[in-house]
């Protein structure tokens, strides 16, 4: 062997060797407790781009930026200068010292850090950008969310984002960014803010920041106690599936003995023809959805131009979120089995469940299919079980006789009326044949 060759060996031994020292070290480190901390530490998600690249603008700010991942974006730093003047005017009306809020926000400033997965390192390496990020995006946020209460009457009533013009024009963009994965701030920045700003204990905290954001987001959504949440959008998401008969329907699903089925659910026009009568839900929440004696009862929901906005980032919140449960997720995919065209979109709207604010039957039945590509529904949510007992109905043939005879003859007034008519007819035939024939087999008179 050359002296070329043996070195080149000698090499790839040594080589050989740092890989496997180093993949022991690796080995003493793995700990599955650690690991379970550091995936809890994370509250906001950095979307692969496998799921951003099939619809970019679902997953990208369009007017604002909030947090780290979209900063500095070409296109949103108009916005910028709304932020410092907000910031501004948040500072002068609580007149608490500026220090107080960069005091409060230091101690947790390695907490805000471990909420966003994948953080770029140039934050670690200037925390204090981070930090002068976080408190003027929290403040602009605080403001944003506020404007649901009214206009603060410290900005000019010419205001182009604080103002009557301002929510008319500005607002709906602003919500629908602040509902995107990429673009949330913590729940806890925002607590840390406000309490300097009010003095509010914790549990005042999290209740005003939970209804303040609700009634920004939903205006007409009652509000009931959803408890500590990561973000605005958690916040929605969970304001979404309130629901009081809640437990009841977890103790009932726990206990049911009926197996999932893998059959396709029908379309809504299919299980009308088979019988099936649809209703609106006593509540909105999104798992309030129930299948009792051939009525299937749905909740009711707007869909206008944020509608596959939102419901992308909320299911790719419940995708890259560990423990924070599938229902929006099983509410699209119930949803997209049950609608397979305009004339599903028509009926749901017509029995008072879709209400449909972006135009065409066909692009709202559209809508609804491409949301779900690449999801299943969850064998644990309780629309499982729903999904069973409509398909049992379907398949009973005394219900598919019932519903053949009530489409057949009963669609409209005139069928009914036909029916009657000739059942009236029919019996008024039979009365004169019995009155006929009757005195021929039971003679009077006779002696």
């Amino acid at each position: 062997m050359e002296e070329g060759e043996e070195n080149w060996v000698v090499d790839m031994k040594t080589e050989e060797e740092m890989w496997v020292l180093d993949v022991k070290e690796k080995l003493s480190k793995v700990d599955t407790i650690m690991e379970a901390e550091h995936w809890t530490r994370h509250s906001i998600n950095k979307i692969p781009p496998g799921v951003t690249n099939l619809n970019k603008k679902a997953y990208s700010p369009q007017s604002v930026s909030f947090g780290p991942y979209h900063k500095g974006e070409v296109h949103l730093m108009r916005m910028e200068d709304h932020k410092d003047r907000a910031f501004l005017h948040l500072l002068k009306r609580s007149n608490k010292p500026f220090e107080n809020y960069v005091n409060e926000v230091n101690k947790v400033l390695p907490e805000l850090m471990e909420a966003y997965e994948s953080l770029d390192p140039k934050w670690e390496l200037d925390q204090t950008k981070f930090l002068e990020l976080m408190i003027v995006d929290g403040c602009f946020m605080l403001e944003i969310l506020r404007t649901s209460t009214g206009i603060s009457n410290d900005y000019a009533t010419n205001d182009l984002i604080f103002s009557y013009h301002g929510m008319l024009n500005f607002m709906p963009d602003l919500k629908r960014d602040m509902l995107m994965l990429q673009n949330q701030l913590p729940m806890l920045l925002l607590e840390k803010l406000v309490y300097v700003e009010t003095g509010k204990e914790k549990k005042q905290l999290e209740d005003f920041l939970n209804k303040t954001i609700v009634k920004f987001c939903s205006p007409s959504q009652r509000f009931r106690n959803i408890g500590p949440c990561l973000h605005v959008l958690d916040v929605y998401r969970k304001s979404l599936l309130q629901d009081p008969s809640k437990k009841s329907r977890d103790f009932m699903h726990k206990h049911s003995t009926k197996e999932s089925t893998g059959d396709m659910i029908r379309s809504v026009m299919e299980l009308h023809e088979a019988g099936i009568r649809f209703k609106v839900s006593k509540t909105r929440s999104l798992e309030d959805i129930k299948f009792r004696g051939g009525v299937l009862s749905l909740p009711i929901v707007v869909v206008d131009d944020t509608t596959e906005t939102t419901f992308l980032n909320l299911m790719a919140y419940e995708r890259f979120h560990f423990g924070v449960g599938r229902e929006v997720t099983s509410y699209i995919f119930f949803m997209d089995n049950i609608i397979d065209s305009a004339k599903d979109i028509s009926l749901l709207h017509s029995s008072g469940i879709i209400q449909n604010a972006i135009g065409s039957d066909k692009a709202t039945a559209t809508l609804f299919n491409s949301l779900s590509k690449d999801v299943t529904l969850d064998p644990n949510s309780h629309l499982d079980m729903v999904h069973k007992e409509v398909n049992d109905y379907c398949k009973n043939k005394c219900n598919e006789w019932r519903a053949n005879l009530i489409h057949t003859y009963f669609r409209n007034p005139w069928t009914i009326l036909s029916v009657v008519a000739a059942i009236f007819i029919i019996a008024l035939t039979l009365a004169q044949t019995v009155y006929t024939i009757y005195p021929y087999y039971h003679p009077s008179g006779r002696r």
